[in-house]
């Protein structure tokens, strides 16, 4: 496998100056699978100069019926070259083949562009407010206009590299933006395979949809520094996202952050118990790697030794290795660093009083790859440095409650609010606790809300603003009051 080494700036694919290139390294087994341009902050200023000179002299941000054609373009390409997406990534992110069948690719690729697709002609470009009287003289015809934001720059992760990246195009782009991507160095093959197709296969005129790729996160913040990109996209860390929103002060960015996670799944005393805590697998889905997983468990403490005994016999079942196996939920994580990251918090957990009840180490049947255990915690503290802080690997801890309303106090005592789920004996039981959860999305026994049309976003340090829905096409345009006599 080889992948497209190139990048895409001003409608051209092309190298790095210095002819540089960075290795993309299958996690998996630790071989290269192949190289990738590796720019410096010139050929990212270049391409930012180009999304800029798109947006102002062209007729893309006015052209909707032009952008509507660009983007059915870019779905058709997606769609004929889906299975060579969908190995790439089974490559260079070391998901397994059962994710790239729902979020990791079969899910983005049929609804982020589509959905917006569907909504350019019914979203409120134009919307007429009633008409005024003013004593100061005659009244006034007033009317919206929204216009879009300008040249977005978007930075994006390695867990769900595709699935976030399609998201923010096709959100960014229908809405008639210019667009600079810096997607992560782990994993550049899908960033740069999109660029491909758009500048052989589609209509998209040069520098609306630059790709840069670089080994050098400092290359990103050129997009967050610059005076001429007007909003940053970007989906991360929340210490990344706090660095791009001081950075991006310095010249009044309007900001996207879609950062970190510590979900919590309340498990009430009602509550079924065995369907209940399948929902603790969860945290060993794509090794853990992902910001919505719920890696809290909380447990009624009359029901925690039984339900801790479930969760041991799931834990010690989950099938992982081979991420290219058709059985297998758990892949490796992304990188040595990563699980280096992974296995200091682990120590950290037994340091501080937890109880290692499953996992924690380097599995001996995986010599090769970044491989992880399936990691249970109990007897924990929601105090403790693995209750409070994202790990970011296949690891659940499980923390006993008194009452429901210390469930709830438990679940909301965290810096982030992003995900969550409440499972109780009723519907109507799990929504009333579900609506005291200071959480941007939540899950009422076992109920998904992820779509295309659903906002996706969180309270606190879990982000600011929100992708998908209308809420996501508003965040991409600004609002311009606009009035005249009337007639």
């Amino acid at each position: 496998m080889r992948g497209e080494q190139r990048m895409l700036i001003d409608g051209k694919l092309v190298d790095a100056d210095s002819g540089a290139t960075f290795e993309n390294v299958n996690p998996a087994t630790e071989e290269v699978i192949g190289t990738v341009a590796d720019a410096s902050a010139a050929e990212m200023r270049r391409a930012i100069d180009a999304a800029r000179h798109a947006f102002d002299d062209t007729a893309w941000s006015t052209d909707r019926d032009l952008r509507k054609r660009c983007l059915e373009q870019l779905q058709a390409a997606l769609e004929a070259d889906k299975e060579t997406f969908r190995a790439e990534l089974i490559a260079e992110v070391g998901c397994p083949v059962m994710t790239t069948q729902g979020p990791q690719l079969d899910g983005p690729v049929a609804t982020a562009l589509r959905w917006p697709l569907e909504h350019m002609d019914t979203f409120p470009w134009v919307e007429d407010l009633p008409d005024t009287d003013h004593a100061m003289g005659a009244g006034s015809t007033r009317r919206l206009v929204r216009e879009p934001a300008g040249v977005v720059g978007a930075i994006t992760p390695w867990n769900f590299p595709l699935e976030v990246v399609l998201n923010k195009v096709g959100q960014a782009l229908a809405t008639g933006n210019t667009m600079v991507l810096k997607p992560a160095p782990d994993t550049p093959f899908n960033a740069t395979r999109l660029a491909r197709l758009v500048a052989e296969q589609t209509d998209i005129p040069a520098g609306v949809l630059n790709v840069v790729t670089s080994s050098d996160h400092l290359v990103g913040e050129e997009l967050t520094l610059s005076p001429k990109v007007d909003l940053i996209s970007f989906t991360g860390s929340t210490a990344v996202g706090r660095r791009i929103m001081a950075k991006g002060g310095e010249t009044m960015k309007r900001l996207f952050l879609e950062l970190g996670g510590k979900s919590a799944t309340i498990v009430l005393e009602d509550a079924p118990l065995d369907h209940a805590l399948m929902m603790g697998l969860g945290a060993c889905f794509h090794a853990g790697q992902g910001c919505a997983i719920q890696t809290r468990m909380l447990l009624p403490r009359s029901r925690y030794d039984e339900g801790v005994e479930m969760l041991r016999g799931f834990f010690a079942g989950v099938p992982y290795g081979d991420p290219t196996r058709e059985d297998v939920m758990m892949g490796p994580v992304i990188s040595d660093k990563q699980r280096r990251r992974i296995l200091g918090y682990i120590e950290k957990g037994v340091d501080e009083g937890a109880t290692l009840a499953l996992g924690g180490k380097v599995p001996e049947a995986h010599p090769k790859g970044w491989f992880l255990e399936p990691t249970l915690f109990t007897d924990v503290d929601n105090s403790m440095t693995i209750a409070q802080e994202e790990i970011f690997g296949p690891v659940l801890v499980v923390i006993p409650f008194d009452t429901e309303d210390d469930a709830i106090r438990i679940a909301n005592d965290s810096p982030y609010g992003l995900s969550g789920g409440v499972w109780a004996g009723s519907v109507d039981h799990g929504i009333a606790v579900a609506s005291r959860i200071r959480t941007g999305n939540i899950g009422v026994n076992g109920g998904m809300s992820m779509g295309p049309d659903v906002p996706f976003g969180g309270y606190k340090q879990s982000g600011v603003g929100r992708q998908n829905g209308f809420a996501g096409l508003h965040q991409y345009v600004e609002v311009k009051a606009l009035a005249f006599p009337k007639p």
